[in-house]
């Protein structure tokens, strides 16, 4: 850290200059961090997980102290609110995604596994597809899909178009093909109707697949209660709740957990400073994330880190939904990520934090299950 501060020109600037935004100060120490180990890695014989650990306490230090100089700058934004160009297509979007004939038995809709009426989730450790088939991974959050730069917990699909095809086809939850969905709503003359009225060329798979998109990155939460207290309300969050904000910043969490969706932007390994798999045991090829994407070994366990909006009402947690309780998956991640033993009274007040986050759809509130 020390060797950074005083040598990386681009951590220098972030110290210097106090007129860039906070985000833009995560990635230029990122750029930082990521120079001094290349030189590190090829200088010595480090081994590659010492250069994460090494990056990581790294990071986590300097983006602290960045803080700590200007307490003005935030690293986590206020979701915006929606803007919706195209109201028919999120209107089709919105009936595609709660029909149980886009899957091949017409028992299973999107929503089977996205409920919108409880955070977005279905609550389930693995959720059921058709003829009660069990996945092999914890299905994320809806809300907020549209802020994520990658999509799925390995980020094998680059966009929201590229992310519907998955459950589709998928023979554990939808098992069908957009050619057979086509021919079921072909013969729904209210469905041809609206897509006549949405789409110069009318109901066609590539139109399908636009109208859930726009329905999905309709799917913001703004006005949390945090948003509130970022955009000037002080009164928005209680000074317990302010507190605990601060113990995210101090512990470390805000170096994943940052920007609009408080994460969602970049991939880490779960584990980095101790062992999850080893002390969980069990382990699957759900496991190994990134590295069935790429087959590259670096990436075994890296997983895209998960947003934090609405995290109150979204358990089970983490991509095994192995914990059910937020208390219990801050100390997890405080252990296995930041290799620290916090002290309950904090934890729970960055709980309370947490909680803070949980924002609202269509004007109203989300609601706990």
């Amino acid at each position: 850290s020390y060797f950074m501060f005083t040598h990386s020109p681009s951590v220098f600037y972030v110290f210097a200059v106090q007129e860039i935004s906070a985000v833009e100060k995560v990635k230029s120490i990122f750029q930082g961090i990521m120079i001094f180990c290349q030189i590190v890695f090829k200088a010595t014989q480090i081994s590659f997980s010492d250069m994460v650990l090494l990056a990581t306490l790294s990071y986590f230090v300097l983006t602290n102290a960045c803080y700590a100089m200007n307490d003005q700058n935030e690293y986590i934004l206020p979701i915006p609110e929606v803007e919706i160009n195209h109201p028919e297509q999120v209107e089709l979007g919105q009936m595609l995604f709660h029909d149980a004939r886009l899957s091949k038995n017409n028992q299973v809709s999107c929503a089977s596994c996205h409920s919108l009426i409880h955070g977005g989730t279905d609550g389930l450790k693995n959720s059921i597809g058709i003829d009660g088939q069990r996945g092999v991974i914890n299905s994320p959050g809806i809300f907020n899909v549209s802020l994520n730069f990658q999509q799925f917990w390995d980020g094998r699909a680059a966009d929201l178009m590229e992310q519907v095809d998955g459950p589709i086809t998928n023979p554990k939850e939808m098992a069908t093909s957009w050619e057979q969905i086509l021919g079921k709503l072909k013969l729904d003359e209210e469905f041809v109707r609206r897509f006549d009225s949405a789409f110069p060329d009318g109901l066609t798979i590539t139109n399908m697949k636009i109208s859930i998109v726009q329905f999905e990155k309709s799917l913001l939460t703004p006005n949390s209660r945090f948003d509130r207290y970022l955009r000037g309300d002080k009164t928005a969050i209680s000074a317990q709740e302010l507190q605990g904000y601060r113990m995210f910043r101090e512990y470390g969490c805000i170096a994943c957990h940052q920007g609009v969706a408080v994460g969602g932007n970049l991939y880490q390994k779960l584990g980095v400073i101790g062992d999850y798999f080893a002390d969980r045991g069990k382990v699957s090829e759900a496991d190994y994330g990134r590295f069935n994407v790429t087959g590259e070994e670096r990436d075994r366990y890296v997983f895209k880190v998960p947003g934090l909006r609405n995290i109150a009402l979204t358990a089970p947690y983490f991509h095994d939904g192995s914990v059910d309780n937020l208390h219990e998956a801050v100390k997890m991640m405080m252990k296995y990520q930041l290799g620290q033993v916090p002290f309950d009274k904090d934890v729970d007040l960055i709980v309370l934090f947490l909680k803070t986050l949980t924002g609202e759809y269509k004007g109203k509130p989300l609601l706990d299950k």
